[in-house]
């Protein structure tokens, strides 16, 4: 009573109290603080007094005075005007401003757009809001246009002329002078350029750069494809220029300055169709009974000097493309498939990673050097996977002593806790029109894995050469990780809850078992009609794997080291790493982190892109291939549920399509969203995600890549 009455004489009125717990927050602002600290600064130590600042704050935090960030820690609430960040453009025209400054959202609508467009950075202003309500603004201000050129299609009038754009997030059709046409004609496809768009104009005005060609035709859609994800199709003719200005021939002063490698047994293993080989292995024996494995990686940062127009066009594309008919390189075809390409009986530079193992696959020591090397085979993933299934044929030893060693490599990393996450990959056989004649689906096998675990480890020891280095020395220097975060407990616990309904299980306890749960059911999913979904749904749950200067580890790898250095001749971030490595082996001092940041982003966002336009090009050709089977009769699994519709995959090639909710006949069907599924309200018939079902294609739509499916009832098991 008398420490009480002591607290009210120093002043601690309710009045005073409030005002000192908010001079205390404003003080402590980078910290959430609780009741107990609030009260340690105000010297009230004794139990009743501590009770009263509780109370205070928890009503401060009734009107809206200061927040809760974690349960009992309190803040003062962001004071917001303005932000920047970047428009996510939502399906109803709507947007989201997804910025670094808010972890929430700020929702504008349509009419305070400004004509902002998906991906343009803005300024917004954010309204003051109520607590529990979300943040709302307007643009008033487009700081950067993230694109100027759309690809749709042509509407065109005696008097004027009209771009309907492809993109699903482009609501504006595009106004074209008719003199600004470039011989573009009705109904064909072309790609347009915003020239003006002032903010009384609904529609912007532009030109029309490139016409395409007809809508259906191949080269015109592939075309299409690429420029909708903002992806280059073709190079510039000073960069073709350059490229065929690259000798071929080996320098003899630059040969003598390298490590030789062109006398030990050295292979590549590629897919059947690749041209550009960036990688390759060499095994031999040592004297003390050990193992030597070499992987060597085309040292494309030789050909390729830092600011040359060659490495500025492959900085802006950031990566190869590999749509369902064709690549799309990085870098020129006289580099990508000729001088850096490590092809078979041909003396290659490269930069190298030189292993010493025992036969239990632990690295013993390793080197970094730059090397000359010289390929003597190149197999073929099939032909290498003949060799390793019956132990014969060409450089049989050198395969099976990387097989054994690569299949321990894989062992030790899931019994690490490495997720065992795998896809099946859709393939199209094609004709000479670029028609899709049938599907097939590409399946890993040891032979992959052989090269993905040499890969794995060259990866993880270049990163951990510098960045263990530099931990020891207590000095950090800037580098290009490739990182992998923990997934969010949300998203696990979704994915827990969905999996159950299929009789799975995962123990969310510790990081350990969460990925052994996660590997247990994605083993025990195989070869079921679920296991794509699952499958997909374990990917969407966890974090997107990013290019980054700040280490963080990666987790679907259980590496606490990763990058990416080997395949420079589709990824730009690999040749910054070459750099990088030479740059810290030479005694260099650490590079601009903030420059190679920017760098970092640019190649996430490109590799994003270039993902986008894959799935894209997958999508359109099988539309075209259903095109041809209208009418057929099919089995599939319900892969998603909507209120409009259910999404359902052909098991036999993978094919997605929609039976749209009004299609339904017999009862009117609503959607039970927390149990995935609709139920119909008078027959109480359901039709959950995993349910196997009976369908007929129905329709398909060649212009926004989407197939239309009748339900033909369901399949009992």
């Amino acid at each position: 009573m008398r420490r009480e009455k002591k607290n009210r004489r120093k002043g601690h009125t309710p009045e005073r109290l409030e005002k000192d717990i908010l001079l205390i927050l404003e003080k402590e602002s980078h910290i959430p603080m609780n009741y107990k600290q609030i009260a340690a600064h105000l010297g009230m130590s004794d139990a009743r007094a501590q009770n009263r600042v509780r109370q205070c704050m928890e009503k401060m935090e009734e009107h809206g005075i200061i927040e809760e960030e974690e349960r009992g820690r309190y803040k003062l609430p962001i004071k917001i005007n303005y932000i920047e960040g970047r428009v996510d453009m939502s399906g109803s025209g709507n947007a989201y401003i997804i910025s670094d400054s808010l972890k929430e959202d700020v929702y504008v609508v349509s009419g305070n757009l400004k004509n902002a467009l998906h991906g343009d950075r803005v300024k917004v202003f954010v309204y003051a809001r109520k607590k529990g309500q979300k943040y709302k603004g307007e643009v008033v201000e487009i700081l950067e246009r993230t694109r100027s050129e759309f690809v749709g299609t042509l509407k065109v009038n005696e008097k004027f002329a009209f771009l309907s754009p492809d993109h699903d997030r482009m609501f504006h059709d595009i106004f074209i002078p008719l003199k600004d046409l470039n011989s573009g004609k009705d109904g064909q496809k072309a790609i347009a350029k915003i020239t003006d768009w002032s903010e009384k104009s609904k529609n912007p005005v532009g030109v029309i750069v490139k016409v395409l060609g007809e809508p259906g035709e191949n080269e015109t859609e592939m075309h299409a494809i690429l420029v909708e994800f903002g992806l280059p199709y073709e190079f510039p003719s000073e960069v073709k220029t350059a490229a065929e200005h690259i000798s071929f021939d080996l320098d003899e002063n630059e040969i003598k300055a390298r490590h030789d490698m062109r006398n030990v047994p050295t292979l590549t293993i590629d897919p059947e169709d690749a041209k550009d080989f960036d990688d390759a292995l060499s095994v031999r024996k040592l004297e003390n009974g050990n193992m030597e494995v070499g992987v060597h990686i085309a040292d494309v940062s030789y050909y390729v000097k830092e600011n040359s127009i060659i490495d500025k066009e492959a900085y802006r594309r950031a990566t190869s493309v590999y749509l369902v008919d064709r690549v799309v390189p990085m870098l020129p075809e006289e580099l990508s498939n000729g001088v850096c390409s490590l092809r078979p009986n041909e003396d290659k530079f490269c930069f190298s990673v030189i292993f010493e193992m025992n036969m239990q696959a632990d690295v013993l020591q390793y080197e970094i050097k730059r090397t000359v090397i010289h390929s003597d085979k190149r197999f073929t993933y099939d032909q290498a996977q003949e060799v390793i299934k019956t132990g014969k044929g060409e450089m049989q030893n050198e395969i099976i002593t990387l097989h054994q060693l690569a299949s321990i490599l894989r062992k030790n990393r899931f019994d690490n806790g490495a997720l065992r996450v795998e896809q099946t990959e859709v393939k199209f056989r094609i004709d000479e029109k670029g028609k899709p004649v049938d599907v097939f689906f590409k399946e890993s096998k040891e032979a992959n894995w052989l090269i993905e675990e040499f890969m794995l480890l060259a990866n993880k020891y270049i990163a951990m050469f510098v960045g263990l280095k530099n931990k020891a020395q207590k000095q950090i220097k800037t580098f290009v990780y490739r990182v992998h975060d923990q997934p969010k407990d949300e998203k696990l616990s979704e994915l827990k809850r969905f999996v159950a309904n299929f009789g799975y299980k995962l123990d969310l306890n510790t990081p350990k078992t969460i990925s052994a749960s996660i590997n247990k059911m994605l083993d025990e999913v195989k070869k079921k009609p679920e296991a794509d979904m699952i499958e997909n749904l374990t990917i969407r749950s966890m974090a997107k794997a990013i290019y980054t200067t700040e280490n963080i580890g990666h987790y679907g790898l259980s590496f606490d080291y990763y990058t990416h250095f080997t395949s420079p001749i589709r990824r730009y971030p690999d040749v910054m790493v070459h750099r990088l490595l030479q740059h810290y082996i030479d005694g260099g001092v650490s590079v601009n982190k903030e420059s190679f940041e920017a760098k970092c982003k640019h190649a996430s966002e490109m590799e994003k892109r270039a993902a986008d336009a894959e799935r894209a090009s997958i999508k359109y050709k099988q539309v075209e291939y259903l095109s041809e089977h209208i009418g057929q009769e099919y089995k599939g699994v319900i892969t998603g549920i909507t209120e409009w519709g259910v999404y359902v995959e052909i098991i036999e090639n993978k094919c997605e399509g929609m039976i749209r909710l009004r299609d339904l006949d017999g009862d009117y069907y609503f959607f039970d969203e927390r149990n995935y599924q609709i139920r119909g309200t008078r027959t109480g018939m359901t039709y959950r995600l995993g349910d196997k079902v009976n369908i007929r294609v129905k329709q398909t739509h060649i212009d926004n890549r989407t197939i239309d499916f009748e339900l033909m009832g369901i399949i009992e098991e």
